[in-house]
């Protein structure tokens, strides 16, 4: 069961972990599947930025355990109800024969925002999972 405040999926990417990790903590990656500019500093209280369609999100990674996972928190710039750094997003990596099996769970959203997050992440981690398979998952159209 999945408390009202956290938005948790899973996905299949034909890659090891390995490989899908990078794609989490390199902002050249980042910006392959999600965002249009990235600014990671891929440590415990260094700066997580991405800017997603406009939206300034901004926050901390909490946890980087290469290459099984990764803890960040999550906001929006300018926003009251999504402040920066007030969600939490935990991903886990397994591996899943010759891939990898990614877990994610968005935790501490507003109740109203888990929809939203929810239509996202499924939008930005099926990029995720063309990128890091090898392929070009390009331009996005998400949000036009």
């Amino acid at each position: 069961m999945t408390p009202d405040d956290a938005y948790t999926t899973e996905v299949r990417i034909d890659a090891p972990p390995a490989e899908v990790f990078p794609y989490l903590t390199d902002a050249q990656l980042m910006v392959r599947w999600m965002g249009e500019w990235a600014e990671l500093q891929p440590r415990a209280g260094g700066r997580l930025a991405i800017d997603i369609k406009g939206v300034p999100i901004r926050g901390e990674y909490l946890v980087v355990e290469p290459p099984h996972r990764v803890v960040f928190s999550w906001g929006a710039a300018g926003s009251e109800l999504l402040a920066p750094g007030s969600t939490t997003v935990e991903i886990v990596l397994r591996s899943d024969g010759g891939g990898t099996r990614l877990e994610l769970v968005h935790r501490g959203l507003p109740p109203e925002e888990v929809p939203r997050h929810g239509s996202g992440w499924g939008h930005f981690l099926e990029r995720l999972v063309i990128a890091a398979s090898g392929g070009a998952p390009g331009p996005d159209s998400w949000g036009n």
